[in-house]
């Protein structure tokens, strides 16, 4: 008696009438059809989407007609000239705006802690790293916790030497977290941003009353001495403040140039973002 079954294998992986079944590869990264790295070469993500927005870049300029048509299914890699091509061809498309002067003064204006010479502060913390794996969730309590203990009543003055010692993750714990003077280019940017270039910066000596989040963790901040520094004039930093602008504009410009080519395109195994707008000059 003939018998009929649905079942397409033995169910065992090593067996050869599997293969028939396996799971479909992932897709190849490419750009319009064009492969971003040949078979069998690996690409972590950040290199996947810089060569993705190379090779978006190579075919705009031969849709313009300023590079040759490329035959294989492989992006090619770009020479010297075919990148001066490519860069001459995204400096005539984005034209970037230069900031007004009403501009660069509200920018002055509102920014003014960032034009001051001469500032530094005295400052001993006590530093809670985020380290790969760390529940940072309960890193953050844990700091809260000893903030807390820092901004309570009848302090004792070497609690935070002796916390920065049992806590701190930083190599000032020997000597109670002791930073010594420094300015707005001695730290971290965020730390900078916080203690010199915030209108609340100026919040006065003591522990700060808030943890501080920086790139290598959380931060209890004591201030222990002050100098002001001298305020510079609008007159004497426009033209930096004007050039800061300009950049940030061009990146602006830039940024939503590559969205709307990666929006008209087909990308497939890289993830890009991409905008569907007009360019924003």
């Amino acid at each position: 008696m003939n018998t009929t079954t649905s079942q397409t294998d033995c169910g065992n992986s090593a067996c050869q009438c599997a293969v028939g079944s396996a799971a479909p590869e992932p897709e190849s990264p490419s750009v319009n059809g064009i492969a971003l790295r040949a078979s069998g070469i690996e690409m972590d993500d950040a290199a996947l989407r810089e060569a993705a927005h190379t090779e978006l870049l190579r075919q705009e300029a031969v849709k313009a007609g300023l590079l040759p048509d490329h035959a294989g299914r492989i992006a090619p890699v770009l020479s010297d000239a075919d990148r001066c091509v490519v860069e001459a061809m995204v400096e005539q498309v984005v034209v970037t705006p230069q900031p007004t002067e009403d501009e660069c003064q509200r920018y002055f204006e509102a920014n003014k802690a960032q034009f001051v010479v001469g500032q530094a502060l005295h400052v001993r913390h006590i530093l809670f790293a985020v380290t790969p794996g760390v529940n940072v969730h309960a890193l953050a309590v844990h700091a809260e916790k000893a903030l807390l203990s820092l901004l309570g009543k009848d302090v004792k003055p070497e609690l935070f030497v002796q916390l920065a010692a049992e806590m701190s993750n930083c190599p000032t714990s020997v000597q109670g977290g002791d930073l010594g003077w420094i300015g707005p280019d001695d730290c971290a940017p965020e730390l900078a941003n916080e203690l010199f270039h915030q209108k609340h910066a100026q919040w006065g000596m003591g522990v700060h009353p808030r943890l501080v989040h920086t790139r290598y963790g959380f931060h209890i901040i004591e201030v222990l001495g002050r100098r002001k520094g001298t305020q510079k004039t609008y007159a004497q930093v426009q033209e930096r403040i004007a050039t800061q602008l300009a950049l940030q504009s061009r990146a602006m410009a830039l940024h939503q140039y590559m969205s709307l080519l990666v929006g008209a395109a087909k990308i497939q195994g890289v993830d890009l973002e991409r905008a569907d707008s007009p360019l924003v000059q």
